[in-house]
């Protein structure tokens, strides 16, 4: 029942590609950034469409609302990821020197303690 996979289940079978080179499953921020990309897209096309009533420079608007979201959200998404990824590297290496050091005469809390009696 189970084993048998579905064709519209994620993470299984072939990867789902945005335009044949963009694999969205796979690139962090990739999926939320098309995702907002398309929201800001109709927000500022149907926007623009409603205040003008212009289709042509609506629809050119919603694209470049498009551009502007997903790129926007893009570095926002991969700035927080890459300062996320900096903080986990210096808190495992903040472990693994807590685990190295401890109960030898390089620990610094010995040396704290040792140097208050």
């Amino acid at each position: 029942m189970a084993a048998a996979s579905e064709p519209g289940e994620p993470g299984k079978g072939k990867p789902f590609k945005l335009l044949g080179i963009l694999d969205v499953e796979s690139i962090p921020c990739a999926r939320d950034s098309v995702l907002y990309g398309s929201l800001g897209s109709v927000v500022a096309g149907l926007g623009h469409f409603l205040l003008t009533s212009r289709i042509r420079r609506s629809c050119d608007v919603g694209v470049g609302g498009f551009i502007l979201v997903t790129l926007g959200y893009w570095f926002h998404c991969r700035y927080n990821y890459a300062k996320q990824r900096i903080q986990e590297r210096i808190a495992r290496e903040g472990i693994k020197n807590k685990i190295l050091y401890e109960s030898t005469h390089l620990d610094p809390e010995r040396k704290q303690t040792n140097s208050t009696n």
